[in-house]
């Protein structure tokens, strides 16, 4: 399982298990985990990159309407899983 490495806006940096990803509207998302297995802190990442940068620039998604929606999108990848 691939991890990725974030720096929070106050410098500190979290480690987050992809647990799928998926492309909506030409956007990339990520569904991401504090842990491997079990109950853990999921966020759902949007790709904001551009061709420009580097790094990767990923953001937590923290739309209601957008995260519902990808909520159910990847509910729907992952059979065992369910995001709430």
């Amino acid at each position: 399982m691939d991890k990725i490495k974030l720096t929070a806006e106050d410098g500190n940096d979290i480690e987050l298990y992809v647990l799928e990803q998926t492309v909506l509207g030409g956007v990339t998302y990520y569904l991401a985990a504090d842990s491997e297995e079990g109950d853990c802190e999921a966020y759902i990442l949007k790709d904001a990159s551009g061709k420009e940068d580097e790094d990767a620039v990923l953001s937590i998604v923290t739309d209601e309407a957008e995260l519902n929606a990808l909520g159910e999108v990847f509910e729907s990848l992952m059979d065992d899983t369910e995001i709430q």
